[in-house]
């Protein structure tokens, strides 16, 4: 049975959206990758609404199991920081109202997920993600490509695909294999 995950990277002025369709031997396929933008000069009110009904309208039309929204936090700039956890609340209310579950995960762990190391850049996020989902260009901007990650990362974490791809002699690609190394030491502590 396919597990559909929907992830966001949350931001008032881009934020990305993703949803993938990640099957019990882990094949991972992109259903839809994409970036909701406002303009800074808008109200905070216009652009979180902006936020809302694109994210209402994603999961009404690609009704995702569970939501995966990357974790806020910094400790540089607030004023960056209180904008992308007024967009990550708008976008947890909109799958609580659907009765949708939401997980949320730092970007060390969604880097951890799909490259292996979780100090990795954005652009070996970007090419892991190109490749995992065996995507003929880059996802682009950034954020796009970190929403599919967040997804992908979800999907991972939950364990899908780990007994499936072992049972059908199913590959495991080497972040894959790295994510359920460390899991399994994680689990042991």
């Amino acid at each position: 049975m396919t597990y559909r995950v929907m992830g966001v990277d949350p931001g008032l002025t881009r934020c990305g959206l993703a949803v993938v369709d990640i099957e019990p031997n882990r094949r991972s396929t992109l259903v839809a990758v994409g970036v909701v933008g406002t303009e800074a000069g808008r109200s905070l009110d216009e652009r979180l609404l902006v936020i809302s009904e694109a994210v209402d309208s994603w999961l009404d039309l690609h009704q995702p199991q569970v939501l995966a929204v990357e974790r806020v936090f910094s400790q540089l700039n607030v004023s960056t920081v209180m904008g992308t956890a007024q967009a990550s609340g708008v976008v947890i209310v909109s799958a609580a109202r659907r009765g949708i579950p939401v997980a949320l995960h730092t970007p060390t762990e969604v880097k951890a997920a799909v490259t292996g190391n979780g100090q990795a850049d954005k652009a070996a996020v970007t090419k892991m993600v190109t490749k995992i989902l065996r995507l003929e260009t880059a996802p682009r901007p950034a954020d796009a490509a970190d929403a599919l990650a967040l997804a992908i990362t979800h999907a991972w974490r939950r364990g899908v695909g780990q007994q499936g791809a072992a049972a059908s002699g199913g590959t495991v690609t080497p972040a894959q294999r790295i994510w359920a190394e460390a899991e399994a030491r994680a689990r042991r502590r």
